[in-house]
């Protein structure tokens, strides 16, 4: 009866009705990135009743975060998303089974948790964690829902659904390192995201139910600056799909792969560890770090070579500073991490900065 009177506009549908409302409560569903595009996907999924819902995410919230990610308020600033999304969402629907894995998906972890779930949403806005995504779905036979923003945009397609088309069938490999700037480099609307989530929230439902046109063999590109939208037909590039199952396992991708491994949080650290910082942004860029100056362009490599501290880069938001640390590895400096969080999040860790 609770079932019914909840989910009553489900079941009156004549396409859902109580047998798919049922679909949709034995449903397992991942969703990896509980940002712009992980939060309304979430809203819907859990307001929908799938039965298990996963939300993967090792990232803080942060005050920009809000103009999009609507999921969580003022509240959650400095709290993991994964767990700050699971204490909301079980607000919304006690029912529902809401498991939060505040950790990243790596190429050690991905087939321990991806086989666990029926579909995998993905909500990243990096290629090293998408191409992940596609891989592990290819071998353990999951659905991939796809999403990517990019300003006014965005894009929605279903991978790897009945034989079809996998991510790798669009974007056999990608761009070169620091091409394709993310949201928090070239900016998102915020209600992007939003259009886009719930797309995906759709396109999931849809495949949980085998429902009307699902979009397997299609990339779905809308324009919400002009109001055009556009649905392309993708081709299945089957040797793409054979060397995933050749190999037996993800294959890392060239030139972005390498910076998870880089990569550190402000959680990871602590406020007692010698640590050489490197402001790698232009020298008009607010906000200052107190006693620190732009180090990109001067800083001096045998100094590099020859400390024993630990070298993290920074810039406004992490990407400028994992093309520079690359960089650096390349030129033998081992102990040089890029900082995930830029120049914004440094003032709540302990370094002190200014306007």
């Amino acid at each position: 009866m609770i079932m019914e009177t909840r989910y009553q506009r489900h079941i009156q549908l004549n396409e859902v009705g109580t047998e798919g409302q049922l679909k949709i409560k034995k449903a397992k569903v991942l969703v990896v990135g509980a940002g712009g595009l992980g939060c309304p996907a979430l809203q819907y999924l859990t307001g929908a009743g799938v039965g298990v819902i996963g939300i993967m995410d090792p990232d803080m919230v942060s005050i920009s975060n809000l103009q999009r990610q609507i999921l969580f308020n003022e509240n959650d600033l400095g709290k993991n998303k994964a767990l700050s999304a699971k204490e909301h969402l079980q607000k919304l629907n006690s029912k529902v089974e809401l498991k939060a894995f505040p950790i990243a998906l790596n190429h050690d972890n991905a087939a321990e948790y991806i086989v666990k779930f029926d579909i995998v949403l993905d909500g990243t806005d990096n290629f090293y964690t998408r191409y992940l995504i596609s891989d592990q779905c290819i071998l353990h036979n999951k659905v991939m829902i796809y999403g990517a923003l990019y300003k006014f945009e965005g894009q929605v397609s279903v991978f790897n659904y009945q034989n079809g088309p996998s991510y790798r069938c669009l974007f056999p490999s990608p761009p070169e390192a620091g091409i394709i700037p993310n949201c928090s480099e070239i900016g998102v609307l915020g209600v992007v995201s939003g259009i886009i989530g719930i797309y995906q929230a759709t396109e999931t439902i849809k495949v949980i139910l085998e429902l009307g046109t699902i979009l397997n063999g299609k990339l779905l590109c809308i324009n919400l600056l002009n109001h055009q939208s556009t649905i392309l037909t993708l081709e299945k590039n089957q040797k793409e799909i054979d060397q995933i199952n050749t190999h037996g396992t993800a294959i890392p991708i060239k030139n972005v792969d390498c910076f998870v491994d880089f990569e550190l949080s402000l959680n990871q650290l602590s406020s007692k560890e010698k640590i050489k910082w490197i402001d790698v942004r232009e020298h008009d860029e607010l906000p200052r770090v107190n006693h620190l100056n732009p180090l990109s362009h001067t800083v001096s490599l045998d100094l590099l070579l020859n400390s024993k501290d630990k070298i993290i880069a920074f810039c406004k938001t992490g990407t400028r500073s994992k093309v520079f640390v690359q960089k650096m590895k390349n030129k033998g400096i081992k102990n040089c991490f890029s900082l995930k969080e830029g120049a914004e999040e440094l003032k709540k860790w302990g370094l002190k900065t200014q306007n």
